[in-house]
């Protein structure tokens, strides 16, 4: 009995250390992510230019301050997002190789930004996030209502429902780049996934819908865990899973929404992140979840800080990196048969 105790305080305390080491890689990730890019800056000038501007170069403090704080911090926020949303979006689908664009939100957000530019000549970064989490918001609310008027609704009628939507929406947006050159130059321009390019303005305009969705998803693990049970058994728990879908839904809505419309579609780190979760902590959601978003912040801010240390003095974007190197490890997990089970 005692050996049991001990056993079972040991797996939360592991499981709290692991968050804290993943907080300090992050904290680091961070540093390095401010101090190092496409123009090599010494450490020295890195200081000045945060602690003692009026003894930096103008433009140094310009390319510090200016630039990488709100690219690393965008950076930070925008993962948070995006790993939540992939461990949401595979526990509500029940489908391991789910990711939030499944539901739409990519599609949707990708039509809307076109669209816009299209019909109404949208130019700038805070108008294409604008436009992009509108189009998120509809496209998501659209699939949850095709899935909740379906007869006998279960995880797969999500799957189809997102997948129909998706196709059609890629559809027109293909129509629209097909025909309008600057519609195709900003779409080429959202659509590549990246934290650069991007201003404070972004950065305030979605972490207000990311900290709401972040608290939904951290809030949801332990109904998560029932609904992962199956629904007939949810329910004899007491589950209301309609409500449990509805918060799953407008929690996966914000965070990819608000994400991918910021920097456009990054939706191969919403679908490794959350294996790697479930292989360190297991299918415990209350620990998934957490997990998946400090590791999808890990993620990209590393493949980030690669891309510009690779190609100086130009850049390789944080998606194209990230999906070349993410690849071959999600490959290697389901060869080693790692993967913890939805």
């Amino acid at each position: 009995m005692k050996a049991s105790s001990r056993l079972s305080s040991a797996v939360p305390r592991r499981r709290t250390t692991g968050v804290v080491a993943l907080v300090v890689v992050l904290l680091a990730l961070v540093v390095a992510s401010i101090a190092i890019g496409s123009r090599a800056l010494g450490l020295g000038e890195v200081w000045d230019a945060l602690f003692a501007p009026q003894d930096a170069a103008r433009d140094v403090v310009g390319i510090v301050r200016d630039l990488r704080i709100p690219r690393t911090a965008l950076g930070v926020v925008v993962g948070l997002a995006i790993g939540a949303a992939g461990a949401l979006t595979q526990a509500h689908t029940r489908n391991p190789l789910a990711d939030p664009g499944l539901l739409g939100v990519n599609a949707g957000a990708a039509c809307a930004v076109v669209a816009g530019v299209y019909l109404l000549g949208i130019s700038t970064p805070i108008e294409y996030m604008g436009f992009g989490l509108l189009g998120a918001v509809v496209a998501a609310g659209l699939v949850f209502g095709a899935a909740a008027m379906t007869r006998g609704s279960s995880p797969i009628t999500l799957v189809l429902a997102g997948t129909g939507l998706s196709a059609m929406l890629l559809a027109i947006t293909s129509a629209i780049v097909l025909t309008d050159t600057a519609s195709l130059d900003a779409w080429r321009f959202w659509n590549v996934g990246s934290v650069t390019g991007r201003g404070t303005d972004v950065l305030y305009a979605a972490a207000p819908f990311i900290a709401i969705g972040l608290v939904l998803a951290l809030g949801s693990g332990f109904f998560l865990n029932v609904l992962s049970l199956g629904d007939d058994m949810s329910r004899s728990l007491g589950s209301r899973i309609a409500v449990v879908r509805v918060v799953g839904i407008a929690a996966i809505t914000l965070l990819a929404g608000a994400a991918t419309a910021a920097c456009g579609p990054i939706v191969f780190l919403g679908l490794v992140v959350p294996h790697l979760a479930r292989f360190i902590v297991g299918p415990d959601y209350r620990w998934v979840v957490p997990y998946s978003a400090l590791l999808g912040a890990i993620m990209l801010l590393l493949s980030d800080v690669i891309g510009r240390v690779i190609a100086r003095p130009g850049e390789i974007q944080a998606g194209v990196v990230l999906a070349v190197l993410g690849a071959p490890f999600l490959i290697k997990l389901v060869r080693a048969r790692r993967l913890v089970a939805v």
